[in-house]
């Protein structure tokens, strides 16, 4: 097992500096199918924190703090309820930790840690897994135009190091291939890929097929299956997260990928519900707001000397809703969104961005003065095209009867041509692409 500290015995000595003499102990005097309340913990434990407790077959299992009262405070467990009993000794267990650790490439864990590979994996030191992001005055801009391969996403929505983007695509439009893309082909040294609440038989999938040998080679997954329970489900994307920022704190370039932000708020719901907290938008708890803002601000520029995280959060929008909740918050929090048409994935062209209904907040400080007149000349004719489809498709227009309709309905076609391509080198090779569709010049700076 390896470690990424100079002093191979620093996490045994973290371990040992952490026994306390004394562990506070209470026990649970009331239960049912969501959790169980505790008397006689209520001074020693904070929201957020975990407990402890053994079942019938004497392994420890521990629960998750989601509500606290004068006279003790309420726990749901990360794992099956069996065992549970009016009586049973429970003991606080502190805030929660994680221990990332640079052999974790390459290999398949969940939200504590453990190999879902069954292979012996290495630890680290155990770091916060709630952890405020960087001073909001340290933090540094955003950094140079990342490469992705993608035609599309390289030229009209480009990435910068340290963005922040939302990837919104109801189910079957080709969300997990492109997410796989990414992890293969986007410029960074180490990417953490987190799968709540994905079935067993996908993460499978996805590790061998989407990802595959090439992927899997700078990557960590980090999954949380459907079967899992609602806390296991939620703490699946803040361990990636943590993950993400032991790579960044050591200066390296991190790709973070999210999928999705839509099963991370179903899990929050379950154990808001739990809580108690009443389901006042549209479905969801309140405090869905502040938990995604705590997540997406965590990802971004690193302070000096340290790394960036660029981050994918992936939205399942049904019927295409983006005003429904989790699509509306994660909108606002995040530094451009791109989304996937199911038209477009239906007329055969992949990956199926919808251009116009997508922004990156990274330009125009990332593409060159002449980039950026390509991008608004493409962005006015794929708006003229879209005003006049129905009435060309329809037959009630006359080819001759506008000038700009015309030469829009005449290069948009080429111009996806352009967009489908996902396997370019450089971002200047679809310019110049985008510029002879155009029947304009582009000098790619040297």
């Amino acid at each position: 097992m390896t470690t990424d500290t100079l002093d191979p015995f620093a996490p045994l000595r973290q371990a040992v500096q952490g026994i306390t003499r004394m562990t506070p102990i209470g026990r649970i005097t009331r239960l049912d199918a969501t959790g169980f309340f505790v008397n006689g913990l209520s001074d020693h434990a904070r929201l957020g924190d975990d407990v402890y407790y053994r079942g019938d077959d004497d392994i420890p299992q521990r629960a998750e703090v989601v509500r606290l009262d004068r006279d003790g405070l309420w726990a749901t467990p990360f794992g099956p309820a069996t065992g549970l009993r009016i009586g049973l000794p429970v003991r606080a267990g502190g805030a929660p930790m994680l221990a990332p650790d640079t052999s974790w490439i390459g290999r398949v864990v969940d939200p504590f840690g453990r190999p879902l590979d069954d292979r012996p994996i290495g630890g680290g030191l155990a770091r916060p897994l709630r952890r405020a992001p960087p001073p909001a005055g340290r933090r540094g801009g955003m950094g140079l135009r990342q490469t992705t391969g993608l035609a599309v996403l390289d030229t009209m929505l480009p990435v910068a190091a340290g963005q922040r983007i939302g990837l919104f695509a109801g189910s079957g439009v080709g969300k997990s291939t492109l997410l796989g893309m990414l992890a293969r082909r986007m410029q960074a040294d180490v990417c953490v890929l987190a799968l709540v609440g994905e079935r067993g038989r996908e993460v499978s999938d996805f590790v061998n097929t989407v990802l595959g040998p090439e992927g899997m080679k700078r990557t960590v997954v980090m999954a949380a299956t459907s079967d899992m329970p609602a806390p296991v489900r939620r703490r699946c994307a803040f361990s990636a997260m943590t993950v993400a920022e032991h790579f960044r704190d050591r200066g390296l370039s991190v790709l973070y990928l999210c999928d999705s932000v839509t099963r991370l708020a179903e899990a929050h719901r379950e154990v808001a519900s739990a809580a108690g907290e009443a389901a006042e938008l549209r479905g969801h708890p309140p405090s869905l707001t502040p938990l995604l803002a705590s997540l997406a601000e965590r990802a971004g520029p690193g302070i000096d000397g340290q790394g960036m995280i660029s981050a994918v959060f992936s939205v399942l929008v049904a019927g295409s809703d983006m005003e429904e909740p989790v699509a509306d918050i994660v909108r606002g929090q995040l530094d451009g969104h791109v989304v996937l048409s199911r038209d477009i994935a239906e007329a055969g062209r992949f990956p199926a961005v919808d251009v116009l209904r997508s922004v990156s907040r990274s330009l125009p400080d990332v593409a060159t003065a002449e980039e950026n007149a390509l991008i608004t000349e493409t962005r006015r004719l794929f708006g003229v095209y879209d005003r006049a489809e129905l009435m060309v498709s329809s037959g009630l227009y006359e080819r001759g009867a506008n000038p700009e309709i015309d030469r829009a309905v005449a290069l948009v076609p080429r111009l996806n041509e352009v967009f489908t391509q996902t396997n370019l080198s450089t971002a200047q090779e679809a310019f110049q692409q985008i510029a002879a569709v155009l029947g304009r010049t582009y000098r790619p700076m040297a």
